[in-house]
């Protein structure tokens, strides 16, 4: 699918032009000729763009330049972050396949810089295979009274109100846990239900993504490391008024000796949700139980009480 490039830049010729030079030029060509070309005009989307033409079908103009500032990542933006208006996005196949998203593989370049992107993309209500529960939810607010009787009428206006609401709240989190120093991929922008971030790569194979701590059998010194990092991530949450709500390793990237938190979009608020504490508790099961696997004994009695303590 191809998109419109970016306004500012590019202009699309006027209609009162193109018509002067079809009537100019209608009697030298054939009617099937003319029949031809006035369909496929028809046929374009109204925001149409002349240098569509130059873009494959997986192809699309950078959004970056149209976004509001909220809508990117947090300054200074990183180095791979490009913000040419010229850029095209490639899309070079599904990273990774969910049950509410989809996490695609995005390739961002200039004629003279690239940079691989993860994009996530959450499905339509009609789509998704799966709704959180919302025990995650509680403690939240909805600023529209009319999103709200939306979502608790469960109408199909409701249903797109909250796939929407769970990719705002992801690009929310993400930005407050990057701007808190905690390990989780860099936010470069938000585009309707579309987050794109940074792309956690494998440093022994590149342009291969980092594999999921669930996968990894890693050294004594190693797992020690491990343990150290996300002990500080949980306590930095917990800091920050927070459970991830979802934690286990399977949520969690080791890309070498740096371990990386994803999927954000059901942290728990601590102080407004009920639930929270049995689900900071299971954060903490999950993790001792993979640590202790692994031949390093942790009890998630003790981990929950210093993060409650932390909070």
């Amino acid at each position: 699918m191809k998109f419109p490039a970016d306004q500012q830049h590019f202009e699309t010729p006027s209609r009162k032009s193109s018509q002067r030079r079809r009537a100019n030029n209608t009697n030298l060509r054939s009617g099937n000729d003319f029949a031809a070309e006035t369909f496929e005009r028809e046929s374009r989307s109204a925001d149409w763009n002349v240098l569509d033409d130059s873009l494959a079908d997986d192809q699309r103009w950078s959004t970056w330049p149209g976004l509001e500032k909220l809508m990117r990542g947090p300054a200074p933006y990183p180095a791979f972050v490009i913000e040419d208006a010229g850029a095209i996005d490639t899309d070079l196949g599904v990273l990774k396949t969910g049950k509410e998203a989809d996490v695609f593989l995005v390739e961002r370049a200039t004629d003279s810089r690239r940079a691989i992107l993860a994009a996530k993309r959450y499905r339509s209500a009609e789509q998704r295979l799966f709704h959180r529960s919302s025990a995650y939810t509680e403690g939240r607010t909805v600023r529209r009274s009319r999103d709200a009787r939306a979502l608790k009428n469960g109408s199909s206006y409701g249903r797109e109100v909250g796939a929407a609401r769970w990719a705002n709240a992801e690009w929310t989190y993400l930005r407050m846990a990057h701007e808190y120093g905690i390990p989780v991929p860099y936010p470069v922008q938000i585009s309707g239900t579309e987050i794109m971030m940074e792309f956690i790569e494998d440093p022994q194979n590149p342009g291969v993504a980092a594999p999921r701590l669930q996968t990894v059998h890693p050294s004594p010194e190693q797992l020690q490391g491990y343990w150290d990092q996300v002990l500080a991530a949980m306590v930095a949450f917990a800091r920050m008024g927070f459970a991830h709500g979802d934690l286990s390793p399977y949520n969690v990237l080791a890309a070498g000796d740096r371990l990386v938190i994803i999927d954000l979009p059901q942290l728990v608020d601590l102080a407004g949700n009920l639930q929270a504490v049995e689900l900071l508790a299971r954060d903490c099961k999950n993790m001792c139980a993979w640590f202790t696997s692994r031949g390093l004994v942790v009890d998630d009695g003790e981990l929950l009480g210093e993060l409650l303590a932390a909070r």
